[in-house]
């Protein structure tokens, strides 16, 4: 059930979430003081700190756009099928490890890992030709790679799993998004909103009416195109792996939604943009997913339509802990103990491109830098109905 924080700001906060760490508490702060907002603001049970935003809030504006209520990975999302396989046809860890190998063998996974030849989509063109002039963040790079990242998993929290419910049914799910084209999108917009709009911070906005929040409403949605599409890639490479396997395997349904979006709804009597930072749809009987970490629960939901969170809910289980802190603070005991039996590629070190931790194993996914995913549902269950719960038996981690 939601709560109100602090009464003295320009806009009321509701929130869902039991603790909020301070850094994103000063994002929600800033929020309420935006004079682009309307109503309220809403904050998820996944709540943490994010850029510009914290994950797991929900604002409404009725003229403007804010890039970076968005985020950089425009339409990143979820998909989960349900397949006719039960637990008891998977003979053994053996069996998962040969599924995951396979999925890798056709999904490239990490980041900066690319299909090597540019794959062809229809959505490319029919996009150039949609528009008069290129945007500000098209360069031939830029579109080659967007090219070669269509169906790959990408890093951080992405993630192919292979996961059982409560009656021993087997379901496949992944989570990813628009990988470096959603980025370039975010970053030229945002830029764009500081240079055009008086407020210089991460929060800077766009006029949906004016031709450059226009074009980002027209590129935005491009991206979210290019992120189902690189879901549904993934997807079918998991399926076409699974019935290598199992070849008289059966899909029964699928589901696939997206976080990280703006769309004009009708709240509280206004038509509006409702931005969902890492927080999902959950109009009333819509059906939806919310992932815990690597190693616990998932969930498939069915939305309750509440108006108070703008018919939104969590996108996840959400960060109690930095990936800094993560790699600093756990051990990797404590988290191969979290991961229990679940099949997984153990931990990597960090990247490259991280200059302080790079001599670290990586444990910024382990589950124990996540809030606990049962929580996180009981937290929000005037705003969805949990339907499925499902485990992990398999992990393939970005």
């Amino acid at each position: 059930m939601e709560k109100i924080l602090d009464p003295q700001w320009r806009l009321p906060v509701k929130s869902w979430c039991s603790s909020i760490e301070d850094s994103a508490m000063s994002q929600i702060a800033n929020l309420a003081g935006h004079p682009a907002l309307f109503k309220h603001i809403a904050i998820m049970p996944d709540c943490h700190s994010g850029y510009g935003m914290p994950i797991g809030g929900v604002i409404a504006s009725e003229s403007y756009v804010v890039p970076n209520a968005v985020g950089v990975d425009i339409g990143c999302g979820m998909g989960a099928v349900e397949t006719d396989l039960n637990l008891s046809d998977i003979q053994d860890n053996r069996t998962i490890r040969s599924l995951l190998d396979a999925v890798k063998a056709s999904v490239p996974v990490g980041e900066g890992h690319a299909h090597r030849e540019e794959k062809g989509w229809e959505g490319f063109e029919a996009f150039l030709e949609s528009i008069p002039d290129s945007p500000g963040w098209f360069s031939p790079a830029v579109w080659s790679l967007a090219k070669r990242n269509l169906g790959t998993l990408g890093g951080g929290n992405h993630f192919i799993e292979l996961q059982h419910d409560e009656n021993n049914r087997i379901w496949l799910m992944l989570h990813s998004g628009s990988r470096n084209l959603g980025y370039k999108i975010a970053e030229f917009y945002n830029n764009l909103a500081r240079e055009k709009e008086t407020r210089p911070d991460d929060l800077a906005y766009l006029s949906a009416d004016s031709p450059g929040g226009k074009a980002y409403i027209r590129d935005m949605v491009f991206a979210m195109a290019y992120a189902a599409e690189n879901r549904s890639r993934m997807m079918t490479a998991f399926k076409e792996s699974l019935l290598d396997l199992f070849p008289g395997a059966a899909f029964i349904r699928e589901i696939n939604i997206h976080h990280n979006f703006a769309a004009r709804e009708k709240h509280f009597g206004k038509d509006v943009w409702i931005h969902r930072k890492g927080a999902t749809s959950a109009a009333g009987g819509e059906m939806g997913i919310i992932p815990g970490s690597m190693g616990t629960a998932s969930y498939i939901v069915r939305g309750l339509g509440n108006p108070e969170s703008f018919m939104s809910c969590s996108h996840g289980a959400g960060r109690i802990m930095s990936r800094t802190k993560a790699c600093r603070e756990l051990s990797v005991d404590e988290c191969n103990a979290a991961m229990g039996d679940i099949v997984f590629d153990r931990w990597r070190m960090v990247g490259k491109g991280n200059r302080k931790n790079r001599h670290m194993l990586d444990l910024g996914e382990s589950p124990l830098a996540y809030k606990n995913i049962d929580d996180v549902i009981d937290a929000q269950r005037d705003l969805v109905e949990p339907v499925v719960k499902l485990k992990p038996l398999g992990v393939i981690k970005g």
